[in-house]
């Protein structure tokens, strides 16, 4: 058994709220690169080069980011995008308070899994498999509050994560009962 298998975050939804009552249409006519299709989407789309991100702005004031690989890269493009609305003229709060959402990582067992018998193994009360409509098990942790997708290659998708600790945490579990089960 891997003791600690390489966990990459592959994306970081984390909202935060940067004003009051937006208007939508001065904010895409001042922001370069601005998207706003009102009868597509109700918000603005603002994608970031560095870090590489999108970021949803409401008329409520509040924004969605996703994309960045990590807090500290949503803080600093949510950053960008206040620096750039107040730069522009908008009055928006300055060091808005993000708060993350959803992370999503993915791990390698570096083992071939058996996901049948994994379904058996794990209990039926916390496992989705049906391996004619996905090829993935879907496994709901409790503690902490994880879903994973474990594949037959070995590959685990984490998702639900507020924190990379948890997503941690999470992998070690499946390592720990799978090693006990005699199936990793």
């Amino acid at each position: 058994m891997l003791e600690n298998p390489t966990i990459r975050i592959e994306n970081v939804v984390a909202t935060a709220t940067i004003g009051e009552e937006l208007n939508l249409t001065t904010i895409t006519l001042a922001l370069e690169g601005a998207e706003y299709e009102p009868e597509q989407f109700p918000g603005i789309v603002y994608r970031l080069k560095d870090p590489k991100t999108a970021t949803l702005i409401f008329r409520s004031g509040k924004v969605v980011c996703t994309g960045a690989k990590s807090k500290a890269a949503v803080e600093k493009a949510i950053n960008i995008v206040v620096d750039n609305l107040a730069d522009a003229g908008f009055e928006v709060i300055k060091d808005p308070e993000v708060t993350v959402q959803n992370m999503v990582a993915t791990a390698d067992l570096e083992a071939k899994l058996n996901l049948t018998t994994i379904a058996l193994s794990l209990g039926m009360e916390n496992v989705e498999y049906e391996p004619e409509q996905f090829p993935g098990l879907v496994y709901r942790i409790d503690e902490p509050k994880v879903v994973a997708l474990l594949f037959a290659s070995g590959k685990v998708v984490c998702t639900g994560a507020k924190k990379k600790e948890d997503i941690v945490l999470a992998v070690k579990r499946i390592q720990t009962e799978l090693s006990n089960a005699g199936l990793l």
